[in-house]
């Protein structure tokens, strides 16, 4: 799709071209209860009151999210105008101007349209600008026409027509917009790639296709990509992360992806991610209900990979460094046994009194590895525990972080990306039950705060950078009817990061 921007402003009477001009739909916001303004104004006058007289019979009252299809209007170029409710105004923050691009897209996707001009970027949104409007339509009219088809046997068409989508804005906004819908759509290339990998079924998603994309990756964006094998890994002495991986026959990878924006001197950000392609449990077996949603248990290194895709195609101007540990947690004569003690790269000993709680175990040997680079700041992306749903549903993700510095950098960024992220505590006390007689310390405590205690697992081997923990096993996917991966938090990642980059 052809995303552009139009400078437009309504108050000054200077539209007339444009409203005469041709394409196949209209978009206009309407608040509930108010009187009409700014495109909605415009449109109203060039059409002799028509908006008035719907509105006034009830057939628009503005619900948010409610839409009307006004077919043949006379006295503009478009054939169609497609009315969007948008609720209170005093209350239209974030949420519903999101809510009110959704079902105007929702409503354009069942037709035939193909060229639209979306005005509600220009509606006054609580505390955000027209370029965060901008982005965040291109966002969600993305993430309506994702598909995953390419397992069918049969290609299934597209289900929409739309092809070419004009965003209006305010001429004092049009530079920053214009680089809001550039923003968007890298976000939106980089959620597709996370997505496509995160549906991707066990048997194809291995970690050597996850090596097989990141060499891929490394040659389309000019990534400097390293994928080792379990001789270089062994070498390493990384016994933690063999340890999950001895059960199976797919060997493990270890990916080394780095993206130069800034000079060689520069101290990069790392973002590691867990990349368990299918997670049994090992020994320490899962229910059988549900398990085959265990394929996405390597969305914390999907999201990686699309986050450095959307980092290289803006070209921001920072070094980041993506390491995905890539493995497959499954039950054998030869798999990790609870009880078991195997030595770290750190060099701590870990008693493993559970297989299923691997990902921490690929993780700590990567924060190690990850000193190399002497980073700016490290962070950590994994479906990690299920603690984490227990205690944040499936709508925030979690975030552990001694380093208020840091943290606040990735809160402020999840508000800016829609991303949304909730800080959780990190008290040493929470360690407390990683306490092991035989080993310096166990992969697991007991259940209560286990996402908790789970990150300060972690936080034992970051001692030597800034590190900030996302435990995204709420919202990397969803279940049921709309089963998928979502996508998530590679806007929060690179929000961030573009944030870092001052771009």
């Amino acid at each position: 799709m052809d995303f552009s921007i139009k400078a437009c402003d309504w108050t000054k009477g200077t539209t007339g071209g444009f409203l005469t001009g041709k394409s196949d739909c209209i978009v206009i916001g309407v608040f509930e209860g108010q009187s009409l303004s700014g495109a909605a104004l415009e449109i109203d006058a060039a059409t002799k009151g028509l908006l008035t007289r719907i509105v006034k019979a009830g057939d628009m009252q503005g619900k948010s999210g409610s839409t009307l299809f006004l077919h043949e209007v006379e006295g503009i170029g478009a054939s169609r105008v497609l009315l969007v409710g948008l609720g209170k105004q005093d209350a239209f923050g974030q949420k519903a101007y999101a809510e009110a691009a959704r079902a105007a897209w929702r409503a354009i996707l069942g037709t035939k349209i193909v060229q639209v001009t979306f005005t509600l970027a220009q509606l006054p949104v609580k505390e955000r600008t027209a370029d965060w409007a901008a982005r965040t339509a291109v966002l969600a009219l993305r993430g309506e026409t994702y598909q995953f088809t390419q397992l069918k046997s049969k290609p299934e068409p597209a289900k929409h027509a739309l092809k070419r989508i004009v965003v209006t804005v305010d001429p004092a906004d049009e530079k920053l917009a214009k680089l809001a819908v550039k923003q968007g759509q890298a976000v939106a290339n980089g959620m597709d790639l996370t997505r496509d990998l995160g549906n991707l079924p066990g048997n194809i998603c291995t970690p050597s296709y996850l090596g097989e994309t990141a060499k891929k990756l490394g040659k389309e964006f000019k990534l400097k990509v390293e994928v080792l094998g379990e001789k270089q890994i062994e070498a390493l002495k990384m016994g933690s992360l063999l340890s999950v991986t001895r059960g199976t026959t797919e060997p493990a990878q270890f990916i080394v992806m780095q993206y130069q924006g800034a000079g060689a001197k520069a101290a990069p950000v790392v973002l590691v991610g867990k990349g368990v392609t299918f997670d049994s449990g090992g020994i320490s077996l899962k229910p059988g209900e549900g398990m085959d949603e265990m394929k996405y248990d390597m969305c914390g290194a999907a999201s990686v990979f699309g986050t450095l895709r959307a980092v290289a195609e803006l070209g921001l101007k920072l070094n980041v460094v993506g390491i995905v540990p890539a493995v497959e947690n499954m039950p054998s004569g030869q798999a990790t046994k609870p009880g078991d003690i195997v030595t770290s790269m750190s060099g701590l000993t870990i008693e493993v009194l559970n297989t299923d709680a691997e990902g921490r175990l690929i993780l700590c040997d990567a924060l190690t590895y990850a000193e190399r680079f002497k980073p700016a700041a490290v962070i950590d992306v994994a479906t990690l525990t299920g603690a984490c749903i227990i205690a944040l549903g499936h709508h925030h993700s979690a975030l552990f972080s001694k380093d208020d510095a840091l943290a606040g950098e990735l809160l402020d960024a999840s508000r800016e990306a829609t991303d949304p992220t909730w800080r959780m505590p990190l008290d040493e006390e929470y360690g407390e039950g990683l306490k092991s007689n035989f080993a310096d310390l166990a992969n697991i405590g007991g259940r209560p705060a286990g996402s908790a205690v789970a990150a300060c697992f972690l936080s034992r081997f970051t001692e030597a950078y800034p590190w900030a923990h996302l435990d995204i096993a709420g919202i990397a996917w969803k279940s049921g009817a709309a089963k998928g991966a979502t996508g998530r938090p590679v806007p929060l990642l690179t929000q961030f990061l573009i944030d870092r980059a001052g771009q």
